[in-house]
């Protein structure tokens, strides 16, 4: 069972979470690019997440959020909910899609947190050697609209949902940058000077190792069944925030640490049936069981 962790309003989240025995289920072919940004999209309306990035490689994603009411949980189950059945049905198959560990989220605590984090999400088709330039992944990726200034589209997946059927005949995820992070055109500038940056420096590590990439027609050809050859690193430890002051990271984990403690102080004495006030940014209980939270 994962361990308690406050969800607050106004607050920027990496989510990342990888296939089933890392197989190649979200293998970047049409269908797959369109239903995956139709999930994206009708998720982030439903709960009012703001999208601010998003990389869907073959068998993981990362999206990074602006999440201004709380409601991230939400927003990753219908997310993930949705991606999962359409894609079981667009590969004919019936076991888990998702890895059965638990869902990564990682709260961003400063703009360079955001930053940083948005850019690796971007560029992770160069830098795990795939393509030379962020727009050449034939997968979702939000750079290009990104730069554009243009909104993620996708139509209704004809292999899953009715024609008939109550879902919009399209959807529009539209890509924001809130206003915590600075002008938009200069952070949209800034992103793309990053981006070229890292593409250059892969390109160059590349160049000295002799190493390639694995171009894009190779990795069409890739069967959705296929695993990487490289061997998972087990027991690796799961970040809960992310920054690179090191007194705010201390600061945000000292928070959350009190967090659980009074968390499970109230889940005690629930149990035993006294009066049990639980700390502000209890989602689960103060949802479905209407907990009395703390004042701010």
């Amino acid at each position: 069972m994962p361990r308690p962790r406050p969800v607050i309003a106004d607050q920027f989240y990496m989510i990342t979470r990888r296939c089933s025995q890392r197989m190649f289920l979200l293998h970047p072919d049409r269908a797959t690019r369109n239903a995956f940004i139709y999930c994206l999209g009708l998720a982030a309306q439903l709960c009012g997440i703001e999208v601010l990035g998003t990389c869907a490689m073959s068998n993981h994603h990362h999206t990074v959020i602006y999440d201004r009411h709380g409601l991230y949980p939400l927003f990753i189950e219908h997310f993930h909910k949705l991606v999962a059945r359409s894609q079981n049905v667009l590969r004919r198959r019936r076991e888990n899609f998702w890895a059965a560990t638990q869902c990564s989220v990682v709260r961003l605590l400063d703009r360079e947190a955001v930053m940083e984090k948005l850019v690796y999400c971007l560029t992770n088709p160069v830098k795990d050697r795939l393509v030379a330039k962020v727009h050449q992944w034939p997968g979702a990726n939000s750079y290009v609209a990104m730069r554009k200034g243009e909104p993620l589209r996708a139509e209704r997946p004809r292999h899953f949902f009715r024609k008939d059927g109550a879902m919009p005949e399209a959807v529009e995820v539209e890509l924001t940058l809130p206003e915590l992070l600075g002008e938009r055109s200069a952070v949209v500038c800034e992103l793309v000077e990053r981006v070229r940056v890292i593409e250059q420096s892969c390109a160059e590590t590349r160049h000295a190792s002799g190493c390639r990439v694995i171009g894009r027609r190779e990795i069409l050809e890739e069967s959705w069944t296929d695993t990487p050859t490289s061997e998972e690193p087990r027991s690796e430890l799961l970040p809960m925030v992310a920054s690179r002051d090191r007194e705010v990271r201390l600061k945000a984990l000292s928070e959350l640490s009190a967090f659980r403690n009074a968390y499970c102080r109230a889940r005690d004495a629930l149990l035993r049936g006294a009066t049990a006030i639980f700390p502000l940014g209890t989602y689960w209980l103060q949802r479905f069981a209407a907990v009395p939270l703390a004042d701010a």
